[in-house]
């Protein structure tokens, strides 16, 4: 017999409540809600132990995905911001010696923004915490479950990243 877990707890209370309830979808919302919560929970904690705020975080995130150089305006776009707002975050990322303006190679009239070694730094000790406990997480499948879930996860999220019809017919109960 399989482990138990507590969110087979949680389906077993809702069934005789909700009989018409499919117990493998509730115990699969709700498993990744439960993991996700976890997930962002161990994000925010490795934030505080490299004394970064979120924001500051999610800009170093995106610089490090530009290959640690961009102009503001790619990073503004990247993070859903207006322009004009970006200036005061890069302003105290500029502080702390996470990032330095510099002048653009391709317009002398602008700057681009360049991750520090110190900045890389901090930005890469976070996401080493959140790492670390996704592949201890995952660890618990083999190589080729881990492909499958991968799998069906994509198919569940091109589902979710479709306008669906949300008149389906069936029980809209649940929500971990």
């Amino acid at each position: 017999m399989e482990p138990r877990d507590s969110v087979d707890a949680h389906v077993a209370r809702w069934l005789p409540v909700l009989p018409d309830l499919d117990p493998d979808i509730e115990a699969a919302v709700t498993r990744m809600k439960k993991l996700s919560h976890h997930l962002r929970r161990v994000r925010e904690q490795s934030l505080v132990d490299f004394d970064l705020q979120r924001h500051e975080f999610d800009t170093l995130h995106s610089l490090a995905g530009r290959g640690g150089r961009a102009a503001p305006s790619e990073l503004a776009g990247d993070l859903a911001m207006a322009p004009a707002t970006i200036t005061g975050r890069l302003d105290g990322l500029e502080q702390r010696g996470f990032i330095r303006r510099t002048p653009s190679a391709a317009d002398r009239r602008r700057v681009d923004i360049e991750l520090t070694e110190s900045g890389r730094a901090a930005w890469l000790g976070a996401m080493d915490v959140l790492g670390h406990e996704e592949y201890r997480l995952l660890g618990a499948l083999n190589a080729a479950e881990r492909r499958t879930l991968a799998d069906l996860l994509r198919r569940v999220m091109l589902a979710a990243e479709q306008p669906g019809d949300r008149s389906s017919g069936q029980p809209l109960h649940g929500g971990g």
